[in-house]
């Protein structure tokens, strides 16, 4: 089938719609980001990129820091409306009903309801155009004990991470495969001894 030459928005999709926290345990706001991930393992780092003209640009962009809290289905309606409303107009743990929970490595406070926290320090600020690259450092991650196994292994796949395609929002679905799969061998089936 031909392809058409398109002039839309993102294309690269889906993508984590995380609630992003900043400020303090006094004065905190929420933030939607959908452009967000992993940049490095060793050390671990981060990058979200959020536009200069949101209430919460200069919050990150004076302390330095911010927490990623990721998005399961029970949370999506949670993260809509911090995507769509301003913290100019008000506090928004208290009108989603979120639960602030301190962090143990930055100021900014933890959403108690979300399943991972990934507290971040910044360390490069990268102006690219609408929006500006935060790069920073995962300095601590917070994790609900139920998605940990006996030997601390954790299963994301248990969450119902939400994922944001479009203008619309999703669970993730059913297993594909795991890394490696393509490659690796298959077990020799045993012989029936009868």
């Amino acid at each position: 089938m031909p392809k058409q030459s398109w002039q839309g928005g993102a294309l690269l999709a889906p993508v984590p719609p995380v609630l992003v926290t900043c400020g303090t345990m006094e004065k905190a706001n929420i933030i939607t980001i959908a452009w967000t991930g992993m940049v490095n393992t060793k050390p671990p780092m981060v990058q979200i990129a959020v536009r200069p003209t949101r209430y919460s640009y200069p919050i990150i962009r004076e302390s330095g820091e911010f927490v990623i809290n990721l998005t399961t289905a029970g949370l999506v309606k949670a993260a809509d409306l911090c995507g769509v409303r301003s913290g100019r107009d008000g506090d928004k743990f208290a009108l989603t009903g979120l639960t602030k929970e301190p962090g143990g490595k930055v100021s900014a406070p933890l959403i108690a309801e979300s399943p991972v926290n990934l507290e971040c320090r910044v360390a490069q600020v990268i102006e690219l155009g609408s929006h500006h690259l935060f790069l920073a450092h995962v300095e601590g991650v917070q994790v609900d004990e139920q998605y940990l196994d006996a030997a601390g292994k954790l299963h994301l796949e248990r969450c119902g991470l939400a994922a944001y395609c479009h203008g619309e929002y999703f669970t993730l679905g059913k297993s594909l495969g795991h890394f490696g799969f393509s490659v690796r061998k298959k077990a020799k089936k045993k012989r029936r001894q009868g």
